[in-house]
């Protein structure tokens, strides 16, 4: 049984930050519910703990009352997330905190799901708990931003993550592109893989590199991320290591009206998944009714994953909210080389996209330079 020992403030901040660790080892997992940790705390004492590990199981706030038992009558709950107050797969945890007899509530943020969105904390309040909210918030709406985001735009976050050379190339001009970066940069990719809920590839990426885009180590009953290819006309082959993947976790290719039936019928028959995405003015799959479309499946999280083509459609459509750009200490050169973000680009330099937010670390040999894509990205500041 864990003792706390500091003082008021500082107690509060590192239960807080507790119950943020217990949260996130439910990545990978939780979605499309949120991540959430819970602790108890009895006259100092830390009495119960837990996290929630998936939809259909125990909330957090369940597991660490269920942990304290009757220690927690008289107790304070932390959690980094208000609590629920809906019956969904599980009962409200609102409930359960009230038959455990706790006095007092601390939570980091609101649930902005509009099942929830205050009432959680209202009702405890209402029967008579203590409650306060807002501590560490900026760390809490970090850990779920990708459940935030889905909840109030109906759209899923899209993270751009590219691998590139000095010069920006991600690629040679034979088109050679294995591997830029080094084993600690595929590390990193692997573990945001086992975090998100889509890795979605362009279709030259994947006719070029026949990829997988699966994680190493992936929790085996995670079910995602799902793998989805950008394929305006379907051309990816039904013999692609993609296609032929399907028993390894769901592969979608998402099209237009422009892909041959037989194409489409050949990827259907491998199990692939094929969806009819309205056009953009380009005649390419509008990414705005894609998106939508994986919102609606439930995809909280998307990592985009290249080529050029397809990193530059969501930047130019505002799609994108935030960048991972993996640096090798290479320079390839020449003008026929692929770059980060190709497509028609921008034509004047103050209308050119802002990175905010960036920071820059070592991964490696190489530099991890990550950012975001906010809202105001293509304000000039």
């Amino acid at each position: 049984m864990a003792v706390v020992e500091r003082g008021q403030e500082g107690a509060e901040e590192a239960l807080l930050r507790r119950a943020l660790r217990w949260a996130n080892r439910g990545a990978g997992r939780a979605s499309p519910n949120p991540l959430v940790g819970a602790v108890v705390v009895k006259s100092g004492a830390i009495v119960g703990e837990g996290y929630h590990k998936g939809p259909g199981t125990a909330h957090a706030e369940v597991v660490a009352l269920g942990a304290a038992g009757r220690r927690a009558r008289g107790a304070t709950l932390y959690c980094n997330l208000e609590p629920c107050c809906h019956y969904g797969k599980t009962p409200p945890c609102t409930d359960a905190i009230l038959n455990a007899g706790v006095a007092r509530v601390v939570a980091s943020i609101v649930d902005p799901s509009p099942l929830v969105n205050g009432r959680g904390l209202e009702i405890l309040r209402q029967a008579g708990l203590e409650v306060s909210l807002g501590g560490l918030a900026e760390e809490a709406a970090h850990l779920n931003r990708a459940y935030l985001h889905w909840r109030r735009s109906g759209r899923p976050l899209v993270t751009l993550k590219l691998a590139a050379s000095l010069d920006g190339k991600i690629a040679t001009a034979g088109g050679e592109s294995r591997w830029i970066t080094g084993g600690a940069a595929r590390a990193y990719v692997h573990r945001l893989r086992r975090q998100v809920d889509a890795v979605v590839v362009g279709s030259g990426t994947a006719l070029k590199d026949d990829p997988l885009l699966l994680p190493e180590k992936a929790h085996p009953s995670a079910g995602k991320p799902w793998r989805v290819v950008v394929d305006s006309t379907a051309r990816l082959p039904a013999g692609s290591r993609l296609a032929q993947s399907v028993a390894q976790g769901k592969v979608i290719v998402a099209t237009t009206k422009r892909g041959p039936a037989g194409r489409v019928g050949r990827l259907e028959a491998a199990g692939v998944e094929v969806w009819v995405c309205r056009r953009d003015r380009r005649g390419q799959v509008d990414l705005g009714d894609l998106m939508t479309r994986l919102a609606k499946a439930e995809v909280l999280w998307v990592l985009a994953e290249g080529g050029g083509d397809l990193s530059w459609s969501l930047l130019r459509d505002g799609l994108a909210s935030e960048l991972n750009l993996l640096v090798a200490p290479l320079v390839i050169g020449g003008v026929a080389s692929p770059t980060v973000a190709d497509g028609e680009g921008i034509a004047r330099l103050k209308d050119a996209l802002r990175v905010s937010e960036l920071r820059c670390r070592k991964v490696g040999e190489d530099l991890l330079l990550t950012g975001s894509l906010g809202p105001d990205v293509h304000r000039d500041r």
